[in-house]
């Protein structure tokens, strides 16, 4: 959708007669039913006084298109400024320009196409506005059929209007090299170059019949991208479906297909515990159903999964379309209704009421994704409720697929892929935590390597020396205070707990779970919910203890800086009651969640020693049959359990 739309001349007196912003704005009103912050509309006089400069010369024709808000197809992104025309050869082209006002901006090393600067009313952590634009192309390009089939040359660009460039400049730094040569930067006082780029799509006018075309495009993933999603797939061992995962994967085949013809919608809900493949048939999904010419995302509230299976897919290439697959569950605020074919939603638990930077955007995430595609797949377990905004249930799918007139299906995945594939594991930490009654109440005849230590540098040395041969990992409830300011500080311990010393995983670099140097810092819920590791070191800290035989938990040891039980001291106030149910919940679930992360083994050390005392005297009977069954002789000495092969 194209919010404005006309010939250079229309906008040159648009912006003449001052009426441009108030164009705009009545149209969004008119197409969006949305009003414009004060603050948007006055970016947008700056910033297209600043386009009529540009524009303002006799070689950039007068019939040349020009369309202002561009609303990506099956996304929320707009566009802000495209120019189209046809080049010397009367090929058809767009000019696309990010427009920013930014003013500065500081690199952020160790990861990909992020920058930090002043946004949204204070100093913020955004993607690089050249990957920006380039993304922004490159999604037209992959989803839009008649870009494709008639060879429309879309090139981006970036105009930072207010930016004085200095030399050695952080925008042209050369960790962004890769992203700035698909989509060049014009800074203050470099109108003459922006020129010189829009000339190369735009030398005669086209009546706006390039954008037409475009705003009119059928939906349908390019043959590029599909190749692309494929051979990336192909040989991937760790997306490889087995038993129950392939008899559900191919029943939601069936169904997101059935929904492509009929245009009826459907929600399919899938629940399955840690480890049980919710993941692999995700990513599985996401090839398949994008080769048979869908346009299909996956999505997830949480960033970690999301740039981890982009790494896993990706390897070693930074620039891919692979990128635009992958969305946040925040991104559908204003998607119109039925406009995308299928929304793969993993750890749907995790979905929240409101969206946005400030929570403040939409009504609710799960009714917008049911509301935007034809066929919606949520993934969930509704154990793994980590945070007071987390409203991902069951019910509350139900609920707003009746609502939206969606069919609805459910399907379960059983078997248990994690912890050695043990579902006696699992059940025996929900009876230890006190979170259900199970049969298990021990870990007799469980193979999975668990081992409560009796100091955290047990655990850590444990973990390193796994992670030589696999992949380990360190993990910790939430206890700590994490300091912002020394988040990129490796050196900087945020974690002490006696002689014991780490760092929260910094806040730069590689995804947590993928990178090398993870195995120096300690992860969190947020940075290892939805993935796996072959072992896992736990921190359990003291908001989780054992007393008078029951295990209790205690929100106010949580660390200040934890948002994940934000607003529990105002619901501890009016329904006290309430609050410590709603808190047991989400701090019980927190630790259910670390302790299942490992597929081989967990090694565990508790700052409680009652709850310690607690683990071992409910695994009792698994170490006395485990020490008997390696060497009787060694039955009464403190061998570490972890030693025996997996």
């Amino acid at each position: 959708m194209i919010v404005y739309s006309g010939l250079k001349t229309d906008f040159m007196n648009s912006v003449e007669n001052d009426s441009i912003a108030i164009e705009i704005e009545q149209m969004i009103q008119e197409k969006m039913g949305r009003k414009t912050p004060i603050a948007e509309f006055r970016s947008w006089e700056n910033s297209l006084s600043y386009m009529y400069k540009v524009l303002n010369v006799s070689d950039i024709p007068s019939d040349a298109g020009i369309a202002i808000e561009y609303n990506i197809p099956q996304t929320s992104k707009r566009v802000d400024f495209l120019i189209s025309g046809y080049d010397d050869s009367e090929n058809p082209g767009v000019t696309v320009i990010e427009l920013k006002q930014w003013d500065e901006l500081k690199c952020i090393r160790g990861v990909d196409a992020l920058v930090e600067t002043y946004v949204g009313g204070g100093l913020r952590t955004v993607v690089h506005p050249s990957y920006q634009a380039w993304s922004y192309a490159q999604l037209i390009r992959d989803y839009n059929a008649t870009v494709q089939d008639e060879d429309i040359t879309i090139n981006p660009c970036v105009c930072m209007h207010n930016y004085i460039r200095q030399e050695n400049d952080p925008v042209d730094d050369k960790i962004y090299g890769s992203y700035y040569k698909e989509a060049p930067v014009f800074t203050k006082g470099q109108i003459s170059f922006l020129r010189d780029y829009i000339r190369k799509t735009v030398v005669k006018g086209d009546k706006n019949i390039t954008l037409d075309k475009i705003e009119n495009g059928k939906i349908r993933p390019s043959k590029s991208l599909q190749n692309a999603i494929s051979s990336m797939l192909q040989g991937n061992k760790e997306f490889v479906m087995i038993d129950e995962q392939k008899v559900v994967y191919e029943k939601i085949l069936q169904l997101s297909e059935m929904s492509q013809r009929d245009y009826k919608k459907r929600t399919i809900i899938i629940k399955g515990g840690p480890g049980t493949g919710k993941s692999v048939i995700a990513i599985n999904l996401l090839a398949e159903l994008t080769i048979r010419d869908q346009m299909v995302q996956y999505v997830s509230k949480n960033s970690a999964p999301r740039d981890v299976y982009k790494r896993k897919l990706k390897g070693d290439f930074k620039m891919s379309s692979i990128d635009n697959l992958f969305k946040g569950s925040g991104m559908y605020t204003e998607t119109k209704r039925n406009s995308i074919h299928t929304l793969l939603v993993d750890e749907a638990h995790r979905l929240n009421e409101k969206s946005g930077m400030f929570h403040n955007k939409g009504e609710n995430q799960i009714k917008e994704i049911i509301n935007s595609a034809y066929c919606s797949v949520f993934f969930i377990d509704e154990s793994q409720r980590v945070t007071m905004d987390d409203i991902g249930s069951i019910d509350e799918i139900k609920k707003w697929a009746k609502d939206l007139d969606s069919e609805l299906y459910e399907m379960e995945l059983v078997s248990q892929f994690r912890c050695n594939g043990s579902d006696g594991y699992i059940s025996w930490l929900d009876n230890t935590l006190g979170i259900r009654d199970t049969a298990n109440f021990d870990l007799d005849g469980i193979d999975f390597d668990f081992k409560i230590c009796d100091t955290p540098n047990e655990v850590r040395k444990l973990i390193v020396d796994k992670n030589r041969s696999g992949v380990a990992r360190m993990l910790a409830g939430y206890c700590w205070d994490w300091n912002k300011q020394e988040a990129n500080n490796t050196d900087y311990h945020d974690i002490v707990i006696d002689d014991f010393e780490m760092s929260w995983n910094l806040g730069s670099g590689e995804p947590f779970a993928v990178s090398d140097t993870s195995i120096n810092e300690i992860g969190c819920i947020h940075t290892s919910q939805g993935l796996e590791f072959d072992y896992v070191g736990v921190i359990i800290g003291k908001d989780i203890r054992y007393e008078n035989d029951h295990v209790v938990t205690d929100f106010s040891k949580r660390a200040r800086t934890d948002q994940s039980l934000k607003g529990i001291k105002k619901l501890y106030k009016e329904d006290p009651e309430e609050a410590k149910r709603r808190a047991e919940e989400i701090i019980k679930n927190t630790y259910r969640t670390l302790l299942t992360r490992g597929m081989k083994g967990c090694y565990v050390y508790c700052e409680d020693p009652n709850l310690a005392d607690h683990f071992r005297q409910r695994m009792m009977a698994y170490a006395k049959g485990f020490h008997s069954h390696k060497d009787s002789n060694k039955e009464n000495n403190n061998e570490p359990a972890n030693d025996r092969q997996n």
